[in-house]
């Protein structure tokens, strides 16, 4: 006999990055669309991981991670951000920045708590909330006219907010869209969320990918943000490596004891060795994270010169590593639509943007992940350059 399943996440299949990426393998297609990178990590960082794993390094970490890494978090969120952290009781070491977000969600909403998330927003935040029986409530972000940048709707985010919302989730530098925050966009965040007692998820994992002289404004910088969020990052954003699932989150004291009640029933602790390698490497590299922008950038720019002899409709990204391209002047079809058949006949591979979105998305925008070399993404503009694709 078998017992009857209600499932718990009954509106979720296969995610979208699964989905093209395993079409990417079927249609032997460049995969712009899964955002990992297509080089490999510095060689000093390799080499301080490999020394770990032949020195005695390969037992349970600590739950809330190795002590020199946290340390070295310290050091560096002194340094970029001004604010002085206790390792010890306000940074935990997690597995990569999605079980960070998973954890904190899980730690801070009950049963019928509203989550309020910006759209187009990362896939695994509402399953989060459902999961915690947390109710998701999306607000677009809006579109300027003359750039097609996307930009913090601030007037619908403060009618989304009342008495039930429980936590916000902004995720900037923003995946899929590049958008980044001001010091006076964190301001008008903070007086929106003065009156209230949500709680703040700031997903930062693209915080040293920003381009064109900006500089990333952390919630960490923001004295009345930061009492009340957590602050989730990742390594393998910055070093290269998104395979290692090693992310990180810094809270007050009070959230990260609750965070810390989830993560070790989720995770426990994370790989020992690759802990030890990169707190070594920051500890002798302190200034790579900031060297990480100008070598996207180049990326970038690279890929965005070739899109000029298309018909597409760009504006460069301002950060992370991918560039939306909008293709309304060649086609109607959605972009689901589209990305599914330029992956069958031009065999290059990317994420439409609706995926992200809770209400039917009406334009029609393409995300291409350029943390690819460079002779890849010349190959990739040149097969969308094939005979009646553009």
């Amino acid at each position: 006999m078998r017992l009857p399943l209600d499932s718990k996440l009954p509106a979720v299949g296969t995610t979208i990055f699964t989905v093209m990426s395993q079409l990417a393998n079927d249609c032997d297609a460049i995969n712009l669309s899964q955002g990992f990178p297509s080089f490999d990590p510095p060689e000093a960082l390799t080499d301080r991981i490999s020394y770990h794993l032949k020195h005695g390094a390969n037992q349970y970490a600590p739950m809330p991670g190795v002590p020199a890494l946290r340390s070295a978090l310290a050091s560096k969120t002194l340094v970029e951000h001004g604010r002085a952290i206790d390792a010890d009781a306000e940074i935990t070491i997690c597995s990569g920045a999605t079980e960070g977000i998973f954890a904190a969600i899980q730690a801070i909403v009950r049963r019928g708590d509203e989550v309020v998330v910006l759209d187009p927003a990362y896939d695994s935040y509402e399953p989060s909330v459902t999961l915690a029986g947390g109710i998701t409530r999306h607000v677009p972000l809006a579109i300027r006219l003359e750039s097609g940048e996307f930009e913090v709707d601030w007037q619908r985010l403060q009618d989304a907010i009342n008495c039930k919302t429980r936590l916000v989730i902004v995720n900037f530098p923003h995946n899929p869209t590049g958008a980044i925050l001001s010091r006076a966009d964190l301001d008008r965040l903070a007086a929106i969320l003065d009156s209230s007692s949500a709680y703040l998820v700031s997903d930062e994992v693209y915080e040293h990918i920003i381009f064109d002289g900006q500089t990333h404004c952390s919630v960490l910088q923001h004295d009345a943000l930061w009492p009340r969020s957590f602050v989730i990052s990742s390594f393998g954003k910055t070093c290269h490596a998104t395979g290692w699932k090693i992310g990180y989150c810094i809270a007050p004291p009070p959230l990260t004891v609750e965070f810390r009640k989830v993560h070790q029933f989720t995770t426990f602790a994370v790989s020992t060795p690759m802990q030890h390698g990169i707190a070594d490497f920051l500890v002798a590299q302190p200034n790579f994270p900031r060297q990480v922008a100008a070598f996207y950038q180049q990326k970038r720019d690279h890929f965005c010169k070739l899109l000029q002899s298309t018909r597409f409709r760009f504006t460069p990204a301002r950060s992370t590593f991918f560039q939306l391209i909008d293709y309304g002047d060649l086609t109607t079809a959605t972009d689901t639509e589209v990305a599914m058949q330029w992956t069958r006949d031009l065999r290059v591979a990317s994420i439409p943007l609706s995926v992200f979105c809770e209400q039917a998305f009406t334009g029609t925008r393409l995300r291409f992940c350029f943390a690819k070399d460079d002779a890849t993404l010349t190959e990739a503009v040149a097969r969308l350059h094939q005979p009646g694709s553009l």
